[in-house]
């Protein structure tokens, strides 16, 4: 099975860059007005160059690297003694390296949703590579790369249990989003509705499809683990989007687009820490309840906390990938010790470690653009380009 293995990994790692390139990039961008649209694709593009190269410097040394409990160290280092023959499992360990890459570009892209229409490239740049560096890695190592919080660590022989990033992306992203955008503060226009639903569709019909490789990539292996994945991963993206449209109907009156395949998002999200445990009759429920769920996070994250995340970053991915990371123990597939616990140790960590970084990149350079930009549209000031050319 080595070879079809590597075979799987290969596919699946390319379906994980497929997520961020193009689909976040579109799913993202459409929902901006149109003069911010090339912003929110390069923010998503500029990110997977730079967290490629520095994944490749240090990140995947830190993060799966033959330190201690805390950290990876930094033996493996541009690569250090990974050759072609080097195996992590079955497969070739520059292919680990190369899928667990494109985890590291997603993630910091995710938090884009949070921030975009006012905020200055520079800012994202540094930060992003930061936070990767010292915040996500870390976490990666706790959890995926034998630390303190994986089997036999601090909760005992059963550790807390993330097939494929509740924990280490979608709940570290989702915080590192909700502190920018309180520290960033609101934009001044809320109201505008997205400029291109269709986008915004296309987009998450690429992430949906990109979530195979997300998930059943996870298995590491082309077995029966993998295609279970992969069928529960659907099962639950499908019933999410079922949940938010009819709830949004009976709220509204009306079932939309957006609305729909965010709900395909918050199927997905949730899924993915459970994905290589359950069933398709527990990811049946896990999205049911996803799509009921993130949407009443969004009404609470804007109406009542008054939040301004453009994008519901963190009502989507973060309540989604904790819920999912607590139905791993509410199935039986963990303990409650572990799940609450790596929630708990996690979320602290990446409060305190990303505010800090924030601070610290705002010192450097400048944090939000000018109150002009921000009207006139980040694409031309910071960027020179148009998306659209209304005079031909």
């Amino acid at each position: 099975m080595v070879g079809a293995d590597t075979a799987w990994m290969i596919v699946a790692t390319a379906l994980v860059l497929f997520m961020t390139l193009p689909g976040l990039a579109l799913f993202y961008g459409g929902l901006v007005r149109g003069r911010n649209v090339l912003s929110v694709f390069m923010q998503c593009y500029a990110i997977a160059c730079v967290m490629s190269v520095a994944w490749f410097v240090v990140g995947y040394s830190i993060a799966f690297g033959d330190g201690n409990g805390i950290w990876g160290g930094l033996g493996k280092a541009f690569l250090n003694g990974v050759t072609a023959d080097s195996l992590w499992g079955t497969i070739p360990e520059v292919l680990f390296f190369a899928f667990q890459m494109t985890f590291a570009i997603i993630t910091p892209a995710l938090i884009v949703g949070a921030y975009v229409e006012r905020i200055n490239f520079a800012f994202v740049i540094i930060f992003s590579t930061l936070w990767m560096l010292l915040v996500y890695a870390p976490v990666v190592h706790w959890i995926w790369g034998g630390g303190f919080l994986a089997d036999g660590g601090i909760f005992g022989a059963v550790g807390t249990k993330d097939f494929a990033g509740g924990i280490v992306v979608h709940e570290t992203a989702a915080i590192a989003a909700i502190l920018i955008a309180v520290m960033l503060g609101p934009r001044k226009k809320q109201t505008t509705p997205p400029h291109n639903p269709g986008y915004v569709m296309i987009g998450a019909s690429m992430l949906w499809v990109g979530w195979y490789g997300f998930n059943a990539g996870s298995q590491l292996a082309a077995d029966g683990g993998a295609a279970m994945a992969l069928t529960v991963t659907h099962i639950s993206a499908a019933m999410g989007s079922i949940t938010w449209a009819a709830w949004e109907r009976i709220k509204y009156g009306k079932a939309s687009l957006v609305g729909l395949v965010t709900g395909t998002i918050a199927g997905l999200a949730s899924i993915t820490p459970a994905s290589g445990y359950v069933g398709p009759v527990e990811a049946l429920i896990i999205g049911a309840v996803a799509g009921v769920l993130c949407q009443e996070a969004v009404g609470i994250m804007r109406n009542k906390l008054k939040i301004d995340d453009t994008l519901d970053v963190f009502a989507v991915h973060g309540v989604g990938g904790i819920f999912g990371t607590i139905m791993i123990a509410a199935f039986g597939y963990g303990t409650w010790t572990a799940q609450l616990g790596g929630l708990a140790v996690v979320g602290t960590f990446t409060v305190v470690a990303t505010f800090i970084l924030i601070k610290v990149t705002a010192k450097l350079t400048q944090f939000r653009v000018d109150e002009e930009t921000e009207i006139t549209g980040l694409d031309l000031a910071q960027h020179g380009e148009r998306a659209y050319d209304h005079s031909s």
